[in-house]
């Protein structure tokens, strides 16, 4: 992987905040991506650092998902809050997070990154569907540090 100035072009972080997009249109969860280069911590460790740093912990059903991505460390992970973290199968996290290390190691990011977020939008969409008058609680931007 490559420092976050050049792990994704701008072209490729819009096509993964139209993706986040198109997941979140069909419920009321909440997808977010943090890129940053190095971190000391392991990954689950360092993602859940961030997530909350992110606040995405006050959704309303607790039902945000983070991708994240430590570049130079070559470290990802996938954090669910407990709305969501409890409810989808036990292997759902590691299935996701093999599937995006596969795409990762042929240098594959956009790929593994936007497969990602569909299949954790469908997730969401099965288990918070989309209700009416639903409010985007977090940012589609992906924050980077």
């Amino acid at each position: 992987m490559e420092d976050t100035a050049h792990f994704l072009t701008e072209d490729q972080e819009q096509t993964l905040i139209a993706a986040i997009r198109k997941a979140e249109k069909n419920t009321s969860g909440e997808i977010r991506i943090h890129i940053e280069k190095h971190t000391e911590k392991g990954a689950l460790e360092r993602g859940i650092a961030i997530f909350k740093a992110l606040r995405m912990h006050r959704t309303k059903q607790r039902n945000g998902v983070l991708l994240y991505i430590a570049t130079q460390s070559r470290k990802f992970a996938i954090v669910g809050d407990r709305g969501i973290h409890h409810i989808v199968p036990d292997n759902f996290w590691d299935t996701e997070t093999e599937m995006v290390l596969t795409h990762f190691k042929s240098g594959a990011y956009l790929k593994g990154l936007e497969q990602a977020v569909l299949d954790v939008g469908e997730k969401l969409k099965h288990f918070f569907p989309y209700q009416r008058n639903d409010v985007n609680e977090l940012s589609d931007q992906i924050s980077k540090g």
